[in-house]
């Protein structure tokens, strides 16, 4: 075993840990709508990494962990909405820059002019950064409350989506999302939207 290999494995042992110790904390659900609000607006660590391990610890608490994470999501989301809305040209272009957001502010403005609602729903479950969409529905007006539907499908599909593949196959979920990020995203928000349907065709 290497040394990379013997420091990669310390690693997780000590995210294990923190993850275990975060389990029998009440405070775990404030901890994780920070991380998610926190992610939302700057933080460049995807919160799966916490999230998907916590939810296979806590299986009894998955569909509320995904409502408190989709909660966080949608006040970071207004918060971005308002910078671009108010403070695009000093504060939210400084941040394009700083976080190296431009290419991606450059592609969501076009799809945005094509597809606006439907732009903010995908760049809310496709792996690139949703902070552009925030910035750019602020700068461009959009109605908040289209916005905010947006949002709410576009993280909501994509954490009870997780919540549900968590169900169905437990920690290796973890290591399923590592290996095909982008595809796990996508089956994630298709099954959720998938049950969503059924719910709504069955009443």
């Amino acid at each position: 075993m290497t040394l990379s290999d013997t420091d990669t494995e310390e690693h997780g042992k000590r995210v294990k840990r923190w993850l275990e110790r975060l389990s029998r904390s009440k405070r775990a659900l404030w901890v994780l709508f920070g991380a998610s609000f926190a992610e939302t607006l700057i933080v460049p660590i995807p919160i799966e990494l916490i999230l998907i391990p916590f939810m296979a610890a806590n299986r009894s608490r998955i569909w509320i962990t995904a409502a408190v994470v989709t909660v966080g999501c949608l006040i970071a989301s207004l918060v971005g909405y308002a910078v671009g809305l108010l403070l695009f040209e000093t504060l939210g272009l400084r941040l394009i820059e700083a976080m190296g957001w431009s290419e991606g502010m450059d592609r969501f403005r076009t799809v945005f002019d094509d597809y606006g609602f439907w732009a903010i729903v995908a760049v809310g479950v496709l792996p690139i950064p949703f902070q552009v969409a925030l910035l750019g529905a602020g700068a461009a007006a959009y109605p908040i409350v289209w916005f905010l539907l947006a949002a709410l499908i576009a993280r909501g599909t994509r954490y009870f989506g997780l919540g549900l593949l968590v169900r169905l196959f437990g920690e290796r979920t973890i290591d399923l999302w590592k290996k095909h990020k982008g595809r796990v995203l996508l089956i994630a928000g298709g099954a959720a939207t998938c049950v969503l349907a059924a719910v709504v065709v069955l009443r």
